[in-house]
């Protein structure tokens, strides 16, 4: 009985992280912004310790913070987070590129490409959910097959953290116009025995979705100020 209470409670959890997971990555909920448990538990229609789970594994997922006697929000970034957090996305997303054999094996190749078909037939839909989704798997199929499995999970762990900077920039439509072309390039990158384009490329194909975020996140800060920058 105790194990299925945690079984449903687990599950319960799961479902409401990923959901408010991806409602951070979309701009749905903007940094800083509250997450109230008592407002989320009526929205899904769940006891309250099922919302402070899902809120510890936003958590530990880098996504929000929570803070003593001020509950949980969306978490924010100094224009300094965003330029440290993106050298190193940059370093270890160019490290595992490095790993990847090329030419690339035959299954990886027909994997990203259905994935980047599914991406690229979701954005002609305009559903950024599935936009979402897919463009994740694309970059976690791509990383894994470096083959060193400490280094994607440290891809991935990032990649978690910066779900709310790249917020900014999902809806774009300039901006998935460039991802999905860079996706193609990426493709046909593994193909060939270009190494060093394919690292030029896995590691700017980053960059415009950091510096879409530091543009409004310096506008959004000249009109309302982080508390902590207030007198």
């Amino acid at each position: 009985m105790k194990k299925t209470v945690e079984r449903e409670l687990e599950v319960g959890a799961g479902e409401i992280a990923a959901a408010l997971e991806e409602e951070i990555a979309l701009g749905h909920l903007a940094p800083r912004e509250r997450l109230v448990e008592e407002e989320l538990a009526e929205r899904f229609q769940v006891k309250r310790h099922v919302i402070r789970q899902a809120l510890a594994d936003l958590d530990a997922m880098g996504i929000i913070v929570r803070q003593p006697n001020r509950g949980a929000a969306v978490k924010d970034f100094t224009v300094t987070e965003v330029e440290q957090l993106y050298v190193v996305r940059a370093l270890i997303e160019g490290c595992a590129a490095e790993l990847i054999p090329l030419p690339a094996p035959a299954s990886l190749i027909h994997e990203l490409t259905a994935i980047y078909k599914r991406h690229c037939a979701a954005i002609e839909r305009g559903d950024l959910r599935r936009v979402f989704r897919e463009n994740i798997l694309f970059h976690k199929t791509l990383f894994a097959a470096c083959g060193n499995v400490p280094l994607t999970e440290l891809i991935e762990q990032l990649q978690f953290k910066t779900h709310g900077i790249r917020s900014y920039s999902v809806g774009n439509p300039e901006l998935l116009a460039s991802v999905r072309t860079e996706h193609g390039r990426i493709i046909e990158l593994l193909k060939g025995t270009s190494r060093a384009e394919l690292v030029a490329l896995v590691q700017s194909h980053i960059q415009p979705a950091k510096n879409a975020y530091l543009q409004l996140s310096r506008h959004r800060d000249a009109a309302f100020p982080p508390l902590s920058r207030r007198r």
